[in-house]
């Protein structure tokens, strides 16, 4: 026990020695989740909007109206022909083209369903399907009061009206959802590629050859190396969940501390897939590419970070079973946005013990005192 103190304190100590590397391991995941958290959003607003308006009457204008109050549409100019569309969607000068046609305001007048066209650039079809859900959400709330507005008093009393509620994120800020996720992501990104250069480094410069005639046996080196780094994981979340409560003002409903007891099963995770990145890993560049391309990448995609896990193939989606960030994300979203806690969670929490303890015991067979 002894021995394994003196490590830790080692490592402690040659990162205060490295002030880089003390501001890498502190300031960095403050800094990414700030960054990350204003550009990992859905959210679309201020579509840059340009309006055709061939009727020219009051009603096409209440029209135009609404989606110039709107915050989702901002519109940036108007044009007399639809030809003259065509050059401002190539050009990117706008998202969405607004078309009203010519007896748009006769027909509202005689009750007759009228058409109103909207020209979309589909190049992100995932930005367009929102831009087209704005737009169709809007058209449709203002034709639900015109209706209401034509129906006798008694008839309106009658009327059927939808009462949704939405739980969690009463707002639908995509802000709420993806920073929790960040958090999960800067820990993962920290642990893992520190953790492995920093063993790769001792390789580097030849101080595990000196650790060879030691009596330190493999485990020891191994908590050693890896304790440290599962300490500062565990300061970095606290900071983290700190911008993310207050800076972010995400809402926190579960218990804290659950979070950091889940935080340090997923540790288990990340520090045994650093170990055996370094144990395939020659060099500190290796081993951030290994890091980049092997475990990072994949995580990333396959885990539901940016695309949900339902609407991939079913192949990757078995694949994604193997993903401790899969899982992590769960415990991580649903603390801080549902509140609940591990009565509802131990399928999570099992799962990503469970692989923690496969991925370190593989890690661990790998990994020797002696140099290849």
């Amino acid at each position: 026990m002894r021995r394994v103190i003196s490590l830790i304190v080692k490592e402690f100590l040659e990162l205060r020695r490295d002030p880089r590397a003390l501001r890498v391991v502190i300031a960095a995941p403050v800094i990414q989740l700030t960054l990350l958290g204003y550009a990992a959003t859905l959210d679309i607003k201020d579509v840059p909007t340009i309006v055709v308006d061939h009727d020219r009457t009051a009603a096409s204008r209440e029209l135009v109206s609404r989606f110039d109050a709107s915050s989702y549409f901002s519109i940036t100019s108007t044009r007399d022909s639809t030809a003259e569309v065509d050059d401002e969607l190539l050009q990117g000068r706008a998202w969405l083209a607004l078309v009203v046609p010519a007896g748009y305001g006769d027909r509202l007048a005689r009750g007759e369903p009228s058409i109103v066209q909207g020209l979309v650039d589909g190049t992100d079809g995932n930005s367009s399907n929102i831009v087209v859900g704005y737009a169709g959400s809007l058209v449709a709330e203002y034709g639900a009061e015109i209706v209401e507005r034509r129906l006798p008093p008694a008839l309106r009393r009658g009327a059927l009206t939808p009462h949704v509620r939405v739980w969690f994120n009463p707002e639908l800020e995509s802000r709420l959802f993806m920073v929790p996720a960040v958090l999960a992501l800067v820990l993962l990104v920290m642990t893992t590629m520190l953790t492995a250069m920093a063993i790769v480094r001792e390789k580097e410069l030849g101080t595990l050859e000196q650790l060879n005639v030691t009596p330190i046996t493999r485990m020891e080196l191994m908590v050693g190396k890896l304790v440290p780094y599962g300490l500062i994981g565990l300061i970095d979340v606290v900071l983290v969940m700190a911008v993310a409560i207050f800076w972010f003002e995400v809402p926190m409903r579960g218990n804290p501390l659950l979070l950091l007891g889940l935080s340090l099963v997923y540790l288990l995770s990340t520090l045994g897939l650093a170990l055996f990145v370094s144990t395939i890993s020659r060099t500190q560049q290796q081993a951030m590419m290994t890091t980049t391309f092997f475990v990072m990448m994949p995580m990333v995609y396959l885990s539901g970070f940016i695309v949900p896990i339902e609407n991939m193939p079913v192949a990757i989606q078995q694949v994604s079973y193997a993903l401790p960030l899969r899982y992590f994300l769960v415990i991580v979203r649903s603390v801080f946005l549902k509140g609940v806690g591990l009565e509802t969670l131990w399928p999570q929490a099992a799962a990503l013990l469970g692989l923690g303890v496969a991925i370190f015991a593989l890690a661990v067979a790998r990994s020797s005192k002696r140099i290849a």
